[in-house]
């Protein structure tokens, strides 16, 4: 069992982990694809789970990993259909996660018309940090996000550019899916995404909130 780790001691079992694609319109551009009308959603297992200092392990059936930095909110309070000036209630935590996308093969199952969930999912495929108390974080929708390479920076943002704020994250996925204590959210990538290879370090950085570093073995 995976587990969502407080800095304030306490812990949650780690359930779904829910994601959003699609909310920085620069990731957008670079990837080609066209400004959603509604929240595209995905889903990650509690399975696609490493913490601090472990090692990404790129599935034989790819050739293209792509890391994605993103702002990661921990659910502490079970909610449906949660009103948007409510919303910030319901977060225990902010961390900061990595969503892996194996790129060809995602792309490969988009051209026919098939979920690409074996692209998002698979074992590794989700980074994580310990998450600091909701409390501690003034204006999570002002937050420097950063990922590097071997030292090089690869991304660098900030959740101010999202198209869709965490209010109506929450909201929106609420909607959809009853959100339980343990729950995590992915709430989009900014640009600058780009392959993986083995012997690869990553340390990807929200300023004032978490870090993570993790290898590709």
């Amino acid at each position: 069992m995976r587990l969502a780790h407080l800095t304030n001691g306490r812990h949650f079992p780690i359930g779904k982990i829910l994601c959003l694609g699609r909310n920085y319109s620069e990731h957008i551009k670079e990837l080609g694809n066209a400004p959603p009308e509604a929240p595209v959603i995905f889903i990650k297992p509690a399975s696609s789970v490493i913490g601090e200092g472990e090692a990404i392990v790129i599935p034989p059936y790819s050739r293209d990993c792509h890391h994605e930095a993103e702002l990661a909110l921990l659910i502490g309070r079970k909610g449906k259909d949660i009103p948007v000036d409510r919303a910030m209630e319901y977060i225990a935590g902010y961390g900061v996660g990595i969503d892996l996308t194996l790129r060809d093969v995602q792309g490969e199952l988009k051209k026919k018309g098939l979920p690409w969930e074996i692209a998002k999912g698979f074992d590794t495929a989700c980074p994580l940090s310990a998450f600091v108390e909701a409390s501690n974080v003034p204006d999570p929708q002002n937050l420097r996000i950063r990922l590097t390479v071997n030292g090089e920076i690869r991304q660098d943002g900030n959740t101010s550019m999202m198209i869709h704020g965490i209010p109506a994250i929450i909201n929106h996925m609420s909607g959809r899916f009853t959100l339980e204590p343990g729950d995590v959210i992915l709430t989009g990538t900014p640009a600058g995404v780009s392959r993986i290879v083995s012997g690869d370090n990553l340390a990807a950085e929200i300023p004032g909130v978490a870090t993570l570093r993790v290898t590709v073995a």
